[in-house]
């Protein structure tokens, strides 16, 4: 998952991944709106940790974009910026569309099967009185995930995880819009079962539709969010 621990994690994490976590959820969120101050003494307190592993946190996620740091006046929430979204987009489409055609070439029935499980709490999810939006990204955020993690290539992950983190944002933001979440869970099943067939050409053509339509809703969803920060 993008937003909370690495699927594979085995140890604890540290207290600068608990910050970072917490601190990009909360991001990602818009709990957190762009332009926002992140005063490290008040995040330390609320984390229960020193300024150290703020620090760490923070820097972290300037690397990845979502922090604009600023050495004599600070550290702020980055605003959305739409030449970033459409590089993210850019990298999300080459990278991922190559990449479950790799997998579908694996024939990896283990990842077949986690997928499939996915696909199954997707449903689950949808099936409720009331989506909870979080989870249901945490959700779309692992089935990708899984097919990234199963091609073995760290680069290419590094790269991933950083274009998710710039789409975070608005692709949040755009979960709830009407018929996009049944919308997204149809796209995913398409994907899975393009898999499932061995043929690396149809799954890479039902991602790239997935990617596009994803493109679509944060085009529509970009416009109504404000940035209180355009630079």
């Amino acid at each position: 998952m993008s937003t909370s621990q690495p699927l594979a994690a085995t140890t604890e994490p540290s207290k600068a991944d608990r910050v970072y976590y917490f601190l990009r959820r909360r991001i990602r969120e818009l709990q957190i709106p762009p332009g926002t101050a992140l005063r490290k003494n008040e995040i330390a307190v609320e984390c229960g940790v020193s300024r150290a592993p703020v620090s760490e946190a923070i820097a972290r996620l300037a690397s990845e974009g979502l922090v604009d740091v600023y050495p004599q006046n600070g550290s702020f929430v980055a605003p959305i910026r739409p030449e970033d979204i459409q590089e993210a987009l850019f990298l999300r489409m080459a990278l991922e569309v190559e990449g479950v055609k790799a997998l579908t070439r694996m024939r990896d029935q283990q990842v077949l099967e986690q997928l499939g499980e996915n696909i199954e709490a997707q449903a689950t999810a949808l099936g409720a009185k009331k989506l909870d939006v979080a989870t249901y990204d945490d959700l779309d955020a692992s089935f990708h995930s899984l097919i990234i993690s199963a091609i073995h290539s760290p680069r290419t992950q590094s790269v991933l995880d950083t274009a998710r983190a710039i789409l975070d944002r608005p692709r949040f933001a755009a979960v709830p819009v009407k018929d996009r979440p049944h919308e997204t869970f149809d796209e995913h099943r398409r994907i899975h079962d393009a898999i499932r067939t061995g043929d690396p050409d149809l799954a890479g053509s039902a991602m790239r539709v997935h990617i596009m339509a994803v493109s679509d809703a944060i085009d529509r969803k970009l416009k109504q969010i404000t940035n209180t920060d355009d630079t």
